[in-house]
């Protein structure tokens, strides 16, 4: 899959990429019994639509053995920022401020989380200054 391609996977399809994300390979049934923990899912609506994610290229498939192993095909962090980009653009018309305001005002942030986001703030300024120079 491209970078510049767009990735849309649906809400039931990023909880099968989290979980292939975490045990970064697996057959339909694994991911179907750890997605079965959180969720009431039918092992053949797992199995239909991990086929529909290897076909949108959402995931990878080995079919050299008896059971199909699949992997994601895409990464955590590309989705995640395209996702964002995404919301940042026609949930927050543009405004990365708004979205972070809004889920720190919505989110019980402990200090360790906080201290996280002043150290990576404090870095993005850094960068900035380095390359104003």
């Amino acid at each position: 899959m491209t970078f510049n391609k767009q990735i849309k996977p649906t809400e039931s399809e990023l909880e099968i990429l989290n979980i292939l994300w975490d045990i970064q390979r697996g057959t339909v049934r694994e991911v179907h019994d750890i997605l079965e923990r959180s969720k009431d899912a039918g092992y053949t609506t797992t199995l239909k639509l991990m086929q529909i994610m290897h076909d949108k290229g959402l995931l990878k498939r080995d079919s050299s053995a008896k059971s199909h192993v699949y992997e994601a095909a895409i990464s955590k962090e590309q989705t995640q920022g395209q996702i964002v980009q995404r919301m940042i653009d026609t949930v927050f018309n543009g405004s990365a401020m708004q979205m972070v305001m809004q889920a720190l005002g919505n989110h019980a942030t402990g200090k360790e989380e906080l201290d996280q986001i002043k150290a990576y703030l404090e870095e993005m300024e850094r960068k900035e200054k380095k390359n104003n120079k």
